[in-house]
């Protein structure tokens, strides 16, 4: 893999005279008609979008033709955050508009899934339909209405793809948790929601291990008496209901016309929890309207979709990339599921996302950083493998992408590919920056603010700076934040995670800086700095070195701080297997010593079996921190799901007989 300085030049943005061969392009020209503007480049079509919301919302809402059963009275009564006022006197559904999407391609392949457990099934668009219909008729057999809450204990599937829409359909309002979830995390989320209607499987396959999920659902049926039970068989097709529950195909027996239940624009449309580290994590509430106009600009104009185009999204159903991956339906694109291992038998098996981008001659690729890093350092040469052909944007989150890794993907992927390395999260279900097909793909950075999202990058008094990392803030509300947090009393919960450092600014928590070349990085998470004397250290750094040593597997650096000093700066290390692990940490410090500062050499380097990663692969550092801190204090933590969990106990172990060693 070549090594590429940060800021070089990945993709030039196209000339003014090219943007009408881009969906944004037509649309801002569209803008620049109505209002005699001209927009020099992207930067000022975005600086007006900010300056001018109600405008551009309002242009947005026209432009995709959103169905309203009753008109809005206004675009944003109130600006307020939080509590801004979005469309009041609309009367909308989400799922209508999909349900208008898959109407005018009934007869194409919309929905391609490729499972381990029960391989490759492909439905049109009016077997989508059938099944939204059949799942409603038994909603409402089992009394579901509008404002009921319905829970999905399951894959990433056709069915749950539809069980979805025939909840938000009713007015009813959906949440998911992804199966390789235990009973107790399962419970700290849908328990606070209270279901009235859980839909879940019997196990699945992860690989080439068969995991029995009969014992888990029993155990969350216990603590839930009062809600009913449909069980998927999945992994075994022969399951049969435990007992008061129904199987899904009796549940799924009628078959009727899909019912839609227009709610006003900020009624709930899921709950998105996160990740959780002290307490119960938080039940996330997302709009019908919130969500349908990001994500209609999303799959629209900032990724361009329309019915030529089919997106691979590798997600599991608990992550807020799954609910954004369902939208992919709202401009008429078909959609890749893929439930397994990406892993198996190897990076570059039949199971690997390339693989499966490949083999359904999918458009659109949505993946992890993570999963990109371990390819381009694996050394494999996916776009020789593979036809990619068709491939024709990248996005990646979960992690910042580092430069050398952008270079891989257009080494060793598609030379022409648009690469967007994205951050926004659970909170919103869309982006705070990423990128747009108007802006220049930079090694290592984030090319753009997407329309309508004020972000700035601000220091301790509020005020913008560049060049050095700031606080990510949000100074202006988006359609798209959360509308509440499930059982929180009087907003406290949520004015405390967003609204504490700056009065009526959204802090989202993550150490954000602004280019000179106008782009955007994420240096980390702003609760996860490390502060090492005064000198504040982002992890993403200590990442962009480590990431690309051929012998360390992964790693995780955490600071645990001691009341002003310089604190106990402790690097987690796997290696490479048959490493020696002395020779290892020696080349490992003279290593971050010699590319970043003697302030970046740790106090302590833990041999570890495996970093604590979710599915999609972000790094758990804040959790796995509190958890190593629960340990003394008796605290008890929710790592969240990890894809690795049986090496944590063993990991916090080592952690803290090292911190004690060192009192």
């Amino acid at each position: 893999m070549s090594v590429i300085k940060q800021g070089s030049l990945l993709l030039p943005a196209p000339a003014k005279d090219e943007w009408s061969s881009h969906h944004m392009g037509r649309f801002l020209q569209g803008v620049e008609q109505k209002t005699g503007r001209n927009f020099a480049d992207y930067e000022e079509a975005w600086q007006w979008s900010v300056d001018n919301l109600e405008q551009f919302w309002a242009e947005v809402w026209n432009h995709f033709d959103i169905i309203s059963h009753t008109p809005y009275t206004q675009v944003l009564a109130d600006d307020t955050m939080p509590g801004a006022k979005w469309f009041p006197g609309a009367t909308i559904n989400y799922a209508e508009h999909i349900v208008r999407a898959l109407n005018r391609r009934s007869n194409d392949v919309m929905v391609k899934s490729r499972s381990q457990t029960n391989g490759s099934v492909d439905w049109t668009g009016g077997r989508l339909l059938e099944e939204i219909a059949r799942i409603q008729q038994g909603l409402i057999r089992n009394g579901i209405k509008r404002g009921d809450r319905v829970a999905g204990y399951l894959p990433n599937i056709p069915q749950t793809l539809a069980a979805y829409l025939a909840t938000t359909a009713l007015g009813a309002i959906w949440c998911s948790i992804a199966p390789e979830m235990g009973p107790k995390s399962v419970l700290d989320r849908i328990s606070q929601l209270e279901p009235a209607l859980l839909i879940a499987i019997d196990g699945y396959r992860w690989g080439k291990r068969n995991l029995s999920r009969e014992d888990d659902l029993a155990r969350i049926r216990e603590f839930l008496p009062a809600t009913k039970t449909v069980l998927l068989p999945y992994l075994d097709e022969n399951a049969t209901a435990p007992a008061g529950a129904e199987l899904y195909a009796d549940f799924t027996r009628h078959q009727a016309e899909i019912v839609i239940e227009p709610v006003p624009f900020d009624h709930p449309l899921t709950v998105l929890f996160s990740s959780g580290t002290t307490g119960k994590p938080k039940a996330i509430v997302h709009s019908h309207g919130g969500l349908l106009l990001e994500h209609f600009k999303a799959m629209g104009l900032h990724f361009g979709m329309n019915e030529a185009d089919t997106a691979f999204w590798f997600t599991t159903t608990g992550w807020m990339v799954w609910t954004l991956s369902v939208s992919t339906l709202l401009v008429g694109a078909a959609i890749v599921l893929e439930d397994g291992d990406p892993n198996w038998p190897g990076l570059d098996g039949e199971w690997s996302q390339w693989a499966i981008l490949a083999q359904t001659e999918a458009t659109y690729l949505g993946t992890g950083a993570a999963y990109l890093a371990a390819c381009a350092h694996a050394g494999l040469e996916p776009g020789k493998k593979w036809d990619l052909s068709r491939v024709r944007e990248i996005q990646c989150s979960g992690s910042p992408l580092a430069a050398d890794v952008a270079g891989w993907v257009y080494a060793a992927v598609n030379p022409h590919v648009l690469l967007a390395p994205t951050s926004g999260g659970t909170d919103i279900c869309a982006a705070f920056i990423g990128a747009s097909p108007l802006t220049a793909v930079y090694a290592g950075e984030m090319s753009c603010r997407p329309l309508g999202v004020s972000v700035a990058s601000w220091d301790p008094e509020g005020q913008p700076i560049r060049g050095t990392a700031g606080e990510l803030v949000a100074t202006k509300p988006m359609p798209s934040m959360p509308v509440f947090f499930w059982g929180d009393e009087n907003y406290e919960r949520y004015r405390n995670s967003y609204f504490g450092a700056y009065e009526g600014v959204w802090r989202h928590g993550d150490w954000l800086i602004h280019t000179e070349r106008n782009s955007w990085v994420i240096t980390g998470r702003s609760d996860a700095t490390l502060n090492r004397g005064g000198v504040r250290l982002g992890t993403a750094e200590f990442y962009a070195v480590l990431d690309g040593l051929e012998d360390v597997q992964d790693s995780m650096v955490l600071h645990f701080e001691d009341g002003g000093g310089m604190g106990k700066l402790v690097l987690l290390a796997e290696a490479a297997p048959g490493r020696d692990e002395q020779e290892l940490e020696a080349f490992i410090r003279g290593t971050l010593r010699k590319e970043l500062s003697p302030r970046h050499v740790p106090d302590y380097v833990v041999f570890v079996p495996s970093i604590p990663r979710n599915p999609t692969g972000k790094r758990l550092e804040i959790p796995l921190k509190r958890l190593i801190q629960g340990a003394v204090t008796g605290e008890v933590i929710d790592l969240g799901v990890v894809v690795r969990p049986d090496d944590v106990n063993d990991t916090v172990q080592r952690v803290n007989r090292v911190l004690e060693a060192a009192g």
